[in-house]
Parts: structure tokens; sequence; C-alpha cells
């Protein structure tokens, strides 16, 4: 069974940091591209950031600079530090795996609150 279990959120001010850490099961991690995505309410589900199995990667325009992707395949983990938060980049934050579009994988999602 895949699960992908997602951890690291909560509420942080603006400015501050997070690490989001995305613990991978069930596949064979190491072939798949790995990405974070974001959904706020009342938006539609974005693309942040993703990892290739060859570690290039590519993010949103909105997040160049202050977050950065990267992934440990002996851990089968992928992390997106966050840096010099804003209070747009609240939302709720999922991990994907994909390889294929029909093989691809979500985590639960887990609630990233920048705020004062």
């Amino acid at each position: 069974q895949v699960q992908l279990v997602e951890s690291g959120g909560g509420l942080v001010q603006p400015g501050g940091s997070l690490r989001l850490s995305c613990a991978a099961s069930g596949i064979i991690f190491s072939a798949y591209t790995m990405g974070w995505y974001r959904q706020a309410p009342g938006n539609e589900r974005e693309l942040v950031a993703a990892i290739t199995r060859g570690s290039s990667t590519n993010y949103v325009d909105s997040v160049k600079g202050r977050f950065t992707i990267s992934r440990d395949n002996a851990k089968n983990t992928v992390y997106l530090q966050m840096n010099s938060l804003k209070p747009e980049d609240t939302a709720v934050y999922y991990c994907n795996a994909y390889l294929y579009s029909w093989n691809t994988y979500w985590g639960q999602g887990i609630q990233v609150t920048v705020s004062s």
C-alpha cells in the first residue's frame, strides 16, 4: 500500500521558516518525480515545486528564491524548505509522487498558516 505522510506544518509569523517533509512508502521512491502542491481556500490546487528523479527542480514564480525542494532517496523522503514566508503562502500543502498520469499518489495534506 502506498503512503505519503507529510509533516512539519504549522503556524509561523511572516518572515519565518518551516520545513515540510514527506515520507513515502510502498513505491520505488527514486523512480518518481516528487512535488509539493498547495491549495488555499477558494483557490485551485497549484504546483509549488517539483524535483525529478534526476534532481532537476522547478518552482512556481511566487516562491522562487524563497523555497527549496530536495530529496533523500536513502530515506524515501522529499523536503520543502520554506523561508521568508508570507501570509499568501497560507494553504494546505500536499505531497505528490508522479511516475505516469495513471501512476500518481497524494499525501493527506498539511496546514501551513503564516500570520502574526
